[in-house]
C-alpha cells in the first residue's frame, strides 16, 4: 500500500518510562517524500506527571479503558492512578500478544523505478506484484516479492518524479535474501553488471555462508545461503543505540518475539532477531547494536516497515502505553479508506500498522 499521500497528524511524544530488561550478552535525514507525511515534533510529555493539572497518564488510561473494555473506578490518589494505568497497560499488552500481526512490506525510495525493477527481477529473482502511477501526486510505486502479498513479505519501491538520488545514511543496514547457493547468486549479479561488496564466505563468528551486494540506489542486500524457504525475503536490518531498550519496545508495543540474540565482542557488536514466527518461514527484523554508538544518520531513502493488525486504534493506544510515539493517529487514508496508524520506535525508526481487512481489500 502507499504510505505517501497525506500529512501526519502531530501528537505528543510519550517518554519511554518502563524499565528495560537486562540483556545478558551486552547492554549496550528522517525520510520524507515531498508530497507525503510531514512530521512536526511536539513537546515531549511525561507519561506520569505530578501537580494539580490532569496527569497525561489519566488521559491515556481513559482512552485505553474505552478501547480495551476495562471499567475504571474513581481514582482518589496518585498511587491508585498508577495502579489503574498499569492495569490498563497489562490489558493492552495481552491484546497485542493475541493480535494477528505480520510484516507486510518495507518501503523505500529509488531514483529510477524501472532500473530497480529490472535489477530485482533479473538478479534477485523477485516478481512484480503490482504497480501504479499517480501523476497528480508526481510519484509512482511498485511492489515486488517472492509470492502473493497476502502471505509474503514484499518491497514497496517509491519513485518521486524528478528525484534520482537519496541519502541512505548509516542507520539502515541491509535487506536479507535467502539463496540456495551464494556463489551462484553472486555470479549472476556480476553477469548482470551488479555491484558485489563482499564475496561469499562464512559470516564473522559463524558458519553461514553470506555475501553482500548493492542495488542501483546503493541499498545493501545480504545473500544468506540457506535451505529452501517459503519466504526468501527474510530480513530487514536496522542499527539501534540501545539494544535492551529496543528489544523491550518491540516485544511489548509490537508483540514481536525475541527469536535469538548474539553478542560478538571480538567484532564489537550485538544483534537480535525479532519477528512474528520462526526465521526459516518468516521475514524478521534484525536489530544491531555497535559498541559505543548511540545515534545514527537515517538519511532520507529508507522509509518504514508496514505491519498488519486487526485494530489500528487499539494498536496506537498500546504503543502509547509502552512509551512509543504515534505520529499519525489511527484512521482511514483519504481516497482508499485503508485504516492505518504510524509510529516511531525509541531510535526514531518508523513503522506503519495497517488494518488487515482493509489491506486485503487493497489487493483485490
Amino acid at each position: 500500500m502507499l504510505m505517501s499521500t497525506l500529512p501526519f497528524a502531530s501528537v505528543p511524544t510519550m517518554v519511554f518510562s518502563m524499565k528495560t530488561p537486562s540483556f545478558q550478552s551486552n547492554s549496550p535525514k528522517q525520510w520524507c517524500i515531498q508530497s507525503c507525511y510531514n512530521h512536526h515534533p511536539s513537546r515531549r510529555l511525561a507519561l506520569f506527571q505530578l501537580g494539580t493539572a490532569i496527569p497525561q497518564s489519566q488521559l491515556l488510561a481513559a482512552n485505553a479503558a474505552k478501547l480495551f473494555g476495562a471499567e475504571r473506578n474513581s481514582i482518589e490518589d496518585g498511587k491508585s492512578e498508577n495502579i489503574a494505568t498499569v492495569f490498563k497497560e497489562e490489558d493492552a499488552l495481552n491484546w497485542v500478544k493475541n493480535d494477528n500481526r505480520r510484516m507486510l512490506h518495507v518501503v523505500y525510495l529509488v531514483g529510477d523505478l524501472e532500473k530497480t525493477i529490472k535489477f530485482y527481477t533479473e538478479c534477485l529473482g523477485m516478481k512484480v506484484l503490482r504497480k501504479r502511477d499517480i501523476p497528480e501526486e508526481r510519484y509512482s510505486n511498485a511492489f515486488l516479492g517472492y509470492g502473493p502479498e497476502d502471505s509474503h513479505f514484499a518491497v514497496e519501491l517509491t519513485y518521486n518524479y524528478g528525484v534520482d538520488k537519496y541519502d541512505i545514511g548509516n542507520g539502515f543496514g541491509h535487506f536479507g535474501i535467502a539463496v540456495d547457493d551464494a556463489s551462484k547468486a553472486v555470479d549472476l549479479v556480476k553477469a548482470k553488471g551488479g555491484k558485489v561488496t563482499r564475496e561469499p564466505g562464512p559470516v564473522k563468528g559463524g558458519n553461514t555462508i553470506i555475501a553482500f551486494i548493492e542495488d542501483p540506489d546503493g541499498y545493501t542486500f545480504e545473500l544468506l545461503e540457506r535451505q529452501p524457504t517459503p519466504e526468501p525475503f527474510c530480513q530487514v536490518m536496522l542499527r539501534v543505540g540501545d539494544l535492551d531498550r529496543s528489544i523491550n519496545f518491540y516485544k511489548k508495543a509490537f508483540g514481536m518475539e525475541l527469536l535469538r540474540a548474539k553478542d560478538n565482542p571480538e567484532y564489537k557488536y550485538t544483534n537480535a532477531m525479532m519477528g512474528y514466527g520462526p526465521e526459516d518461514k518468516n521475514a524478521v527484523l534484525e536489530l544491531t547494536y555497535n559498541y559505543g554508538v548511540t545515534e545514527y544518520d537515517k538519511g532520507n531513502g529508507y522509509a518504514q516497515i508496514a505491519i498488519g493488525t486487526n485494530d489500528v486504534y487499539k494498536t496506537a493506544e498500546a504503543i502509547k502505553l509502552c512509551g512509543g510515539t504515534v505520529i499519525r493517529e489511527p484512521g482511514p487514508l483519504p481516497g482508499i479508506n485503508t485504516k492505518i496508524t504510524v509510529c516511531l520506535d525509541p531510535d526514531g525508526w518508523k513503522s506503519v500498522f495497517v488494518d488487515n481487512i482493509d489491506f486485503l481489500k487493497e489487493l483485490e
